[in-house]
């Protein structure tokens, strides 16, 4: 017991040392209805070619809000032109074409109405595409910034637009199209019995027939190019890279998940690369959860093995990767039960005594920046790399196992660059029917 006592003495001093000196290095932010200024605080970091905003949650509306007025600075003041979201890429698409005066492709697809629908189709993300189309209204073409997804899960929606396009420029390799992807035809509907099909060899595997898919649509480059354009040929190269990938995945995910998450970052990652090189002196602002924009060789997701975006960019850019994470104490947050159950509006419970959270919490500054990327911050980060416990909530939060399903070790210094803390939070509000009123007809929610 007396042994207990002492560590239990050594952990309590080592978190007030923790929340001292984050009190100490602690900014208070403005408030985020303030964006001007609340954005102006984060031009210290204009200087990166890519800038990570995470999150703790799919469900919070202060993280999105945040990230809207981070990133409205960062495009409007320093020069960014790419919003990069976790999020399908067809998805995403329609709202790219409204946000830079695009055509809005016809048809009865609707911009994220898959579960979860919250997490894409919220006020917090109407404000912001509004926004964006506005910014670009006056800009010519190749200034205007983008929105762009940069998932791996629209197997069926890819697989459309790539017909769709070759249907346009080349008909007969439409055909061709039709006959390579009806290899996955039974199962578009739920992806995972393909895999499971694969597994229990009842199917023999796609992924030549998608590779070969992809590789003629690169070899006629140039007279697509001629047929529709960059911009097309670019979204149909992409699908098809979005329909070899997703094969893979769903073929891999029973193997563990590890490779699947693996296969799913990188895929993240390269379509982020590709995004930056269309552009010349591109830069770029990344939305995504924290456990995929935090480098997770500092996690315990990276010492079991996976690796995620934030790693890959710091790798690749180094300095001018900025990996800038949120926190959040207790509230509400839209969340669901279990995957494709309805959303709720669920309490947060207050952060657990031996997180990362709890240093936060305990300094009492409510909403504040903590930034030790630059040098002369030694003790701050000493004592934000001890590996504590950090909360992670998906769309799916259950509290009363939270321990088990929501917490993880990590060594947050060298997770994050920068922390943003909002000790109370509330939840994302869902769109509804009525906010289409008064939008063109083309509004890409569908609504």
């Amino acid at each position: 017991m007396a042994r207990l006592s002492w560590k239990q003495n050594e952990n309590d001093a080592s978190i007030n040392e923790a929340v001292e000196l984050v009190r100490e290095h602690g900014e208070t932010l403005p408030s985020i209805s303030d964006e001007d200024a609340f954005g102006a605080m984060f031009d210290r970091f204009a200087d990166a070619k890519v800038v990570l905003l995470g999150e703790a949650t799919h469900g919070t509306s202060e993280f999105y809000r945040a990230r809207a007025a981070i990133t409205k600075r960062l495009i409007e003041q320093h020069g960014f032109s790419i919003v990069a979201v976790e999020a399908d890429w067809p998805d995403a698409a329609r709202i790219d074409a409204y946000v830079r005066h695009h055509h809005v492709p016809d048809g009865e697809d609707e911009a994220f109405e898959r579960f979860p629908t919250w997490m894409w189709r919220n006020e917090e993300v109407y404000d912001f595409v509004n926004w964006m189309r506005e910014h670009n209204k006056e800009k010519a073409e190749d200034e205007r910034a983008e929105f762009r997804g940069l998932d791996v899960y629209s197997l069926n929606a890819s697989i459309r637009s790539v017909v769709d396009y070759l249907d346009r420029v080349d008909p007969e390799k439409a055909k061709e199209a039709r006959g390579r992807y009806g290899c996955l035809s039974p199962w578009q509907s739920d992806p995972a019995r393909y895999g499971r099909a694969v597994l229990t060899g009842q199917k023999k595997p796609c992924d030549e027939a998608l590779l070969r898919q992809l590789q003629d649509i690169l070899d006629k480059r140039m007279d697509y190019l001629q047929a529709e354009g960059g911009e097309a040929f670019f979204d149909a190269v992409q699908n098809a890279k979005i329909v070899h990938a997703a094969e893979h995945y769903y073929r891999i995910m029973y193997e563990g998940a590890t490779e699947s998450w693996n296969l799913r970052d990188r895929h993240m990652f390269e379509t982020l690369q590709s995004l930056l090189a269309r552009r010349d002196n591109a830069k770029a602002i990344v939305w995504a959860h924290n456990s995929h924009i935090g480098n997770a060789a500092a996690t315990a997701m990276g010492w079991q093995g996976e690796f995620n975006i934030g790693e890959l960019c710091r790798k690749a850019y180094r300095d001018q990767a900025v990996l800038i994470g949120f926190g959040t104490d207790r509230g509400t947050v839209a969340a669901a039960d279990d995957w494709d159950e309805p959303m709720q509006v669920k309490a947060v419970r207050p952060a657990r005594p031996d997180s990362h959270e709890r240093i936060f919490r305990e300094t009492g500054l409510g909403c504040f920046l903590t930034d030790w990327r630059e040098n002369g911050q030694a003790d701050l980060t000493e004592v934000l790399s001890r590996p504590r416990l950090e909360r992670a909530i998906g769309v799916v939060y259950r509290p009363e196992t939270e321990l088990y399903s929501h917490y993880f070790e990590a060594v947050l210094a060298e997770q994050f660059d920068a922390f943003i803390w909002f000790d109370e939070t509330r939840a994302v509000t869902p769109l509804t029917h009525a906010h289409g009123k008064g939008m063109p007809e083309t509004y890409p929610f569908g609504l």
